[in-house]
């Protein structure tokens, strides 16, 4: 039976808090990193991304997108689910910089010594892959959309294995296991096709996976079955133009830092420290 949606924000305290408390600790470190560098790595791209990712968390969390997803449309919820797995990490991770994670920078280096051979970029694929259809198996997703607790637990993985899968790509801390050359795209093409294949099964799913919303008022006139194709092929989208897009910068910076180790090269050649 087609209803009429009806379309609120949703002003959780706790969800709020999370992105306030966010929003007072980057900006807090980003003044002080300016202060003590001048600028130099905390400048107008890094607060840029940060306000990207601030408006991005705000637009999953408390626009009307997140009752749409919880109250009617299965595709409303996944386009919540790619701007908080996929979007928002990507974003937060580009607004930091050594500058700025300097007072955790020992730490996470600790963090990485102690991880041993697991601090493989390869692990930021498995931990993604299995954040996401871990909680597409059906009986999780469903559970999850009927108990607010699982539902916050589910969105805070997709956060932590958007990040786990970024991570490598950006590296606001070096990692010792590091991605060069083809290893860059052959990262990014397994990551984004494997989870575009999830995409792909959703959009030619004949029969609903996901029950709970055979149960809620249609909407926009789609059907259970259109509804969640229509999710399926906004995630299989999403993953192919974020490839897109990465590839083309990924490629552009490999030009320029080439172009900038001949150059080097050149003046090396010209002017050869003296020895001795």
């Amino acid at each position: 039976m087609t209803a009429h949606p009806h379309y609120s924000w949703t002003f959780d305290p706790a969800q709020l808090i999370v992105v306030a408390l966010f929003i007072v600790i980057y900006v807090r470190r980003f003044v002080r990193a300016r202060e003590e560098e001048g600028g130099r790595g905390a400048g107008p791209r890094q607060f840029a991304a940060f306000v990207g990712a601030v408006i991005v968390m705000l637009i999953a969390l408390v626009s009307p997108l997140d009752a749409l997803g919880e109250d009617y449309l299965f595709s409303m919820h996944m386009v919540q689910h790619i701007l908080i797995g996929d979007i928002a990490p990507l974003l937060v991770l580009l607004s930091l910089s050594r500058v700025i994670l300097r007072p955790v920078t020992r730490r996470l280096m600790s963090v990485e010594r102690a991880l041993g051979p697991l601090a493989h970029p390869a692990t930021g694929i498995v931990v993604w892959l299995t954040m996401i259809y871990v909680w597409h198996i059906p009986v999780m997703y469903d559970a999850a959309l009927n108990h607010s607790g699982l539902h916050a637990l589910e969105h805070t993985c997709f956060f932590i294995g958007g990040v786990a899968v970024w991570w490598p790509l950006i590296q606001p801390v070096p990692m010792r296991h590091r991605l060069t050359g083809l290893g860059v795209f052959a990262y990014l093409i397994a990551a984004k096709i494997s989870i575009g294949m999830l995409g792909i099964f959703l959009t030619w799913s004949h029969g609903v996976a996901y029950t709970y919303y055979e149960h809620v008022p249609r909407i926009w006139g789609l059907s259970a079955i259109e509804d969640e194709n229509l999710g399926g092929a906004i995630m299989m989208v999403e993953q192919s133009i974020v490839l897109v897009i990465a590839f083309a910068i990924l490629f552009v910076r490999m030009l320029l830092q080439s172009e900038e180790d001949e150059l080097r090269r050149e003046r090396f050649e010209q002017d050869p420290a003296p020895i001795g």
